[in-house]
């Protein structure tokens, strides 16, 4: 009798369901944002409050959830986490006045902080050997294509009213009851006294090789946030007058190559030393971003697209794998919140770093700053990754 696919594994398509909610709560309600303008009658400026007050917690908890998961397990933070994403979610679409909206936004991003990196932790826990790397992939796809799908499945719920893609979170509730009663992880829970746990972790992470992936992610979120999102659209409104439908058709493009290149990398992990993998996406940046500014047709654009996508589905879910290996596993949950918080430092630089750059050389420099970026990149794997 043939074996399951891996991707059909239980644990793993209720870490699917983790890693579609940890996505949802900007990307499904950025297109009703005009409508909750229109509706609270408030000045556009003020509706992205919506997106800092969710992020911001975030930014705050998540090394810390990352500790209390290693000290007293993982359902114990992640159940309540996913039970608070979906009531104060649901709450924020029977809110009359837009103060109390951003207050339950910002108890919802508590409920979302520690989704983003307990979800990768658990495929650390749950996975070994050559089933890690495909299983990081498989969550990278799945990522991908929630990233893509979700603005629209908000966007067509704003049709119906504002607040219905503040119904969306309840799907957090069946996550959560599937985590306590579903989940099969090895129960980990640190039996060492804080500070000696605090200690050894410090210790883990201190590691050459744990500190290079840090700065590459650091590293690849400045690239992405900062060359790629902000700029690939001016890119192609400035040089062909190109129309914000076609822009999104060609961005959602580059998510579904990431989620294709995603769901192979178990393959790929199988021929190729992740390192050697790396190195390949980076060089994936490099043809994108120097082809960007220099192409002549509208329709050409779709190639530094795709090969941008390829290099985010080749590029992240590789960093994930090396991370949890690295990470023992009574440490794992601490590492890969930190990780999440370095994400956010990527998140938070890069329109900045792109900023100077377009700032000194224009449009051509806010792309070839970042394939200078992606250079570097290589030269880290090369100096402090490669054994």
């Amino acid at each position: 009798m043939p074996s399951k696919p891996l991707f059909l594994n239980k644990n793993l398509l209720i870490i699917f369901s983790i890693t579609l909610l940890g996505v949802m709560g900007v990307a499904s309600i950025t297109p009703a944002f005009p409508e909750i303008a229109a509706h609270f009658q408030i000045p556009y400026k003020k509706v992205g409050l919506l997106i800092t007050v969710f992020t911001l917690p975030g930014i705050l908890l998540t090394p810390v959830l990352g500790v209390l998961a290693d000290m007293f397990g993982r359902k114990t933070i992640l159940a309540p986490a996913l039970f608070l994403f979906a009531i104060s979610g649901f709450a924020c679409s029977q809110v009359e006045s837009y103060h109390t909206l951003l207050i339950l936004r910002f108890i919802q991003g508590v409920g979302a902080a520690s989704l983003g990196s307990l979800n990768v932790t658990l495929i650390g826990d749950i996975f070994k050997g050559e089933q890690r790397p495909a299983a990081m992939g498989y969550n990278a796809s799945v990522l991908s294509l929630g990233t893509a799908a979700y603005p629209a499945i908000g966007g067509a719920l704003t049709m119906i009213s504002w607040n219905f893609p503040f119904y969306f979170p309840l799907f957090a509730i069946p996550a959560g009851l599937m985590v306590i009663f579903v989940l099969d992880n090895p129960k980990v829970k640190s039996q060492q006294k804080l500070g000696e746990y605090l200690s050894e972790t410090l210790k883990s992470i201190s590691q050459r090789r744990v500190l290079g992936l840090f700065l590459l992610n650091i590293l690849t979120f400045i690239i992405l946030y900062g060359s790629y999102l902000t700029y690939f659209p001016f890119a192609m409104k400035d040089s062909f007058s190109s129309s914000a439908f076609l822009i999104g058709i060609i961005m959602s493009g580059s998510s579904l190559t990431t989620a294709i290149t995603a769901f192979n990398l178990g393959r790929l992990s199988k021929r190729f030393r992740h390192e050697n993998l790396l190195k390949v996406s980076y060089s994936f940046y490099i043809i994108s971003l120097v082809l960007i500014p220099f192409l002549k047709s509208e329709s050409l654009m779709v190639i530094p697209a795709i090969f941008f996508g390829a290099a985010q589905g080749i590029n992240i879910p590789n960093i994930q794998t090396m991370l949890v290996s690295l990470a023992p596993m009574k440490h794992r949950a601490a590492f890969m919140s930190l990780n999440g918080m370095v994400l956010r430092i990527g998140q938070t630089l890069g329109p900045m770093t792109a900023g100077l750059f377009f700032h000194y050389a224009g449009i051509r420099g806010a792309f070839l700053g970042g394939a200078v970026i992606a250079v570097g990149m290589i030269l880290i794997v090369v100096f402090l990754l490669d054994k």
